[in-house]
């Protein structure tokens, strides 16, 4: 029994410097969420009204979640698509085959700023794209 609060006592002080560091604001809790992402090429830009899963609304015209189909939050972490129900976002995605939706981003203020994206594959097809600065050229 005396591992036991032992091994207490010797995390105890590790938590308390850990708490610390957060609460003096050393490291901001929101810089973990504050990461680059990089879209795919074949990611358009619309705009997504989400309704009992797996149907939504993009760009005005219904549609449905793919099987499998993954939303990622303004913070890059999945989210499930039931909590999103009732609410519109801007977001870039991109569709399976069939054309239900595939991967879904939802933008940040300064993701959704970025101009022009394209928000038609005919447009995909004629503009060029630097993947790594992000970057759409209208040709």
């Amino acid at each position: 029994m005396n591992r036991c609060a032992s091994a207490v006592r010797l995390r105890a002080p590790a938590l308390a410097c850990a708490l610390a560091v957060l609460a003096a604001g050393l490291v901001p809790l929101h810089a973990a969420a504050q990461v680059h992402r990089n879209f795919p090429q074949n990611a358009l830009r619309g705009t997504v009204a989400f309704g009992q899963p797996p149907e939504a609304v993009l760009n005005g015209d219904a549609t449905r979640l793919a099987p499998g189909a993954r939303i990622h939050g303004p913070d890059n972490m999945i989210v499930m698509s039931g909590t999103l129900m009732g609410q519109k976002y801007t977001v870039n995605y991109t569709t399976e085959p069939g054309g239900m939706l595939f991967e879904i981003w939802i933008l940040r203020a300064e993701e959704a700023a970025v101009r022009p994206w394209p928000q038609t594959p005919q447009q995909a097809t004629t503009w060029s794209f630097d993947p790594i600065a992000q970057i759409w050229t209208p040709n």
